[in-house]
Formats: structure tokens, C-alpha cells, sequence
């Protein structure tokens, strides 16, 4: 059964209580960006597979990290990774415009597509190298990074405004091995930076499992 409304609930329940958030993603069709073959889980709190062996964070991960930046209505945010699309229809219905770039083609053309159809159209999609950003449009209020480096990328902090946050997951590329699930080097940290006078400061937050940044040439 696809329910929206025991998702927003479990999201809620694990600390996530940002309204303008929660209000969006109830709005957002989750079932919209997962293959045919997850749809009757596509409103669990769970991360599911989609195209080119990538995944849909799970929904409390997208709250939290959405949350985390505390995006307000006139603000330009980009993110690194757009994936299935998701977390960029949410970030499009929080700000006033997403610079959102991705480096497999195919996953950011079917975004677009998709976001098309549901009629978003404040985002901007680029392809290529998330370690770089997206320089032209420079600089952001906030930046989302949606995919693991094993390193932190000051080219994108260096795309931050005065005043800016990111948020960032940091760490080895893990394992989905079970004899894995409990062992602490298999999760990356969760990181907010905040750029202040110049200068970053940044905070450790929460474990998580993330894709691999993968790092390659711009494609235009």
C-alpha cells in the first residue's frame, strides 16, 4: 500500500519536524521516481534502488539533510547528484531556484523529464563532475551533496555565498555486505559546513551509507 502519510509520520518520529519540509514531501509523489518493480515500497522509509545501479535516499535522510540547511523561499541552492530526481523536486518546492548536476546523462535526462511532467520548473540541470559544481551560476545559499566523497571538496565550498551552508556526506565507499551492517567503517559521516567571514566551520552529524562521488571530466 502507498502511503505518503505513514512516511511524513515515521519521518516525524525520528526527529525530522520541519514543516515546510514535511509539507513538501507529503506533496511529492515518491512512487513517481522508483522502477516498477519497488513502487509498493516506494513510501517506505527506506532507500530503494533506481537506473544505473544508484539508489533513492531514504526519505528520513532526505528530510533530515533538507532541514539541515534551512532553505528559505528566495534562496538558489545546488545539488550534487540528481539521481532519480526526488530530493530535487522537494529542494524546488523550498527555494527559488536548484542548480542540480549529475555525471551518468541518462539519470539526469530522466529527471528532467520527469520534473517536466510535474510541471517543476524552477531547476536547472547540468551533467558532469560534481567535484566542480556548477562555477557559472555561482554563488549558492546552500549546496546539497548527495553522493560520498572520500575527501572534502573545497571547490564546491568555495561555490558558498557568505553565509552559506552545505551539507555533506564524507567517507570510504561501503559495503551493503550483512556482515558489514554494524561495523562503524562502513558508513560515512554526515557533515553541515557553514561558511562564516570567509572561513568554514563545519559539524559532524549523523552515520550514514551513500553512494560513491565519482569523479570524472565536465560533460557540457
Amino acid at each position: 500500500m502507498l502511503d505518503v502519510y505513514k512516511m511524513i509520520e515515521d519521518i516525524e518520529q525520528k526527529g525530522v519536524k520541519d514543516r515546510r519540509v514535511l509539507d513538501v514531501m507529503e506533496n511529492i509523489p515518491r512512487h513517481e521516481f522508483v522502477p516498477e518493480k519497488v513502487i509498493a515500497r516506494s513510501y517506505d522509509d527506506s532507500a530503494l534502488p533506481i537506473a544505473e545501479h544508484q539508489t533513492i535516499s531514504q526519505p528520513y535522510i532526505v528530510a533530515y539533510m533538507t532541514s539541515a540547511l534551512v532553505l528559505k523561499p528566495n534562496e538558489t541552492v545546488l545539488e550534487i547528484g540528481t539521481g532519480s530526481g526526488y530530493q530535487t523536486a522537494i529542494l524546488a518546492g523550498l527555494c527559488k531556484r536548484v542548480c542540480t548536476i549529475e555525471l551518468n546523462e541518462n539519470l539526469a535526462l530522466q529527471a528532467r523529464s520527469l520534473l517536466k511532467k510535474m510541471k517543476i520548473e524552477n531547476v536547472d540541470f547540468f551533467v558532469g563532475d560534481g567535484f566542480g559544481g556548477v562555477s557559472q551560476k555561482a554563488p549558492f545559499d546552500a549546496i546539497i551533496v548527495t553522493a560520498a566523497p572520500t575527501f572534502f571538496p573545497v571547490r564546491l565550498a568555495d561555490q558558498l555565498k557568505e553565509g552559506g551552508r552545505m551539507i555533506i556526506p564524507i567517507g570510504p565507499s561501503v559495503t551493503d555486505s550483512p556482515d558489514n551492517k554494524d561495523n562503524e567503517d562502513t558508513y560515512q559521516w554526515l557533515y553541515l559546513v557553514k561558511k562564516i567571514d570567509g572561513r568554514l566551520f563545519q559539524k559532524k552529524l549523523i552515520p550514514v551509507r551513500f553512494v560513491p562521488m565519482v569523479q570524472s571530466g565536465f560533460k557540457k
